[in-house]
């Protein structure tokens, strides 16, 4: 399940099979909401318990599926959000994204093929000291030769539930999209504790956590639930589109006439193709994440949404080779993928 075998029995790491019909249901559910008991998974997935325990630890196993609760922007104080397209030496871009992925103020980034070799997406302190120190640390990292960034002024819609976009279909259930914004004075010592173990395992059971901090289950419970409903966290499941039979992920950015961003924007966040959108501060840009089952979805898109959209006056795309981060989270297979690359990949 979820990985190809060539014939000399080795898995072969370049790419993703997709599952089964019962993993994919599996998935759909823990993309939803990925703490999902499991006898709820089993009831909606219409099994049994025992079988959908074995496929969750065998996905999680496999590295197609990861669970993590995150802090909401804005836990740990005001902060701005930046696109970095970089381009690096030749034969660097492996060494360069492991630098990239351990930083903590990486919410984004993947190997692109274009005129870029690494997009990724910055977080950093509001204060106007908080970037220029996040772009020297970065761009004195060896391999980078050349960087682009852009400030995000606003996010239409963000989404990491993957899903076959239907023809015609819109998908209005994420749009309009509502940023939240969390008060670092809604959270306490405790409460970053409990992110903290759930960061790395977002499915770690509310006594495990009690027993590790020294609380009660009802505290860490009850606590939970409240960052939850107040959008101090948030439970994010991650899962390679392509293992679903979504192989076309590309980021494009639009041009827009300027009278036009909102209502083009409007329209493509209502597309069930796009899983994020925003708007840029250099010039009227849209930057775009697509999803497609192939590079004729992809094509698809371009002609029959973007073409005739009254306002967008043209557009690029970067294919996503591999991607490293998403929702400051390390996707668990992109090492793996990446093994048999000359450079060598450390922990």
């Amino acid at each position: 399940m979820g990985s190809r075998k060539p014939a000399d029995g080795q898995p072969d790491t370049t790419a993703f099979a997709p599952v089964d019909d019962l993993s994919r249901r599996i998935l759909a559910v823990l993309q939803d909401d990925g703490r999902a008991d499991l006898t709820a998974v089993a009831k909606a997935c219409g099994t049994s318990l025992p079988t959908v325990a074995r496929r969750v630890e065998r996905l999680i196993a496999d590295d197609l599926l990861r669970v993590a609760v995150i802090p909401e922007l804005g836990s740990h104080g005001p902060v701005e959000t930046l696109m970095a397209q970089i381009v690096c030496q030749p034969g660097t871009q492996v060494s360069v994204a492991q630098k990239l992925v351990v930083r903590q103020d990486v919410r984004f980034a993947a190997l692109v093929a274009g005129s870029y070799d690494i997009v990724l997406e910055l977080v950093v302190e509001a204060e106007l000291s908080g970037y220029p120190r996040a772009m020297l640390e970065i761009q004195s990292i060896p391999g980078i030769e050349r960087w682009h960034s852009d400030l995000v002024l606003h996010v239409y819609k963000i989404s990491h539930h993957w899903k076959k976009p239907d023809r015609g279909t819109t998908d209005d259930a994420d749009y309009p999209f509502a940023r939240t914004m969390c008060d670092p004075s809604h959270l306490d010592g405790t409460d970053l504790a409990i992110l903290d173990v759930l960061q790395k395992d977002g499915r770690a059971s509310f006594k495990s956590i009690a027993a590790g901090l020294g609380v009660n289950e009802s505290t860490v419970r009850r606590r939970f639930e409240r960052m939850t409903n107040n959008g101090c966290a948030l439970v994010v499941t991650i899962v390679p589109p392509a293992a679903l039979g979504l192989r076309a992920l590309t980021l494009m950015t639009v041009n827009v006439e300027p009278r036009k961003l909102d209502d083009v924007a409007g329209t493509l966040a209502r597309h069930p193709s796009v899983r994020y959108l925003a708007a840029t501060l250099g010039g009227s840009t849209l930057m775009c994440e697509v999803v497609a089952e192939s590079t004729k979805g992809l094509f698809e898109f371009s002609k029959s949404t973007l073409a005739t959209l009254d306002g967008v006056v043209d557009w690029a795309g970067s294919l996503e080779l591999v991607t490293l981060k998403r929702a400051f989270v390390e996707t668990p297979w992109w090492r793996t993928r990446l093994a048999t690359s000359k450079a060598p990949l450390t922990p």
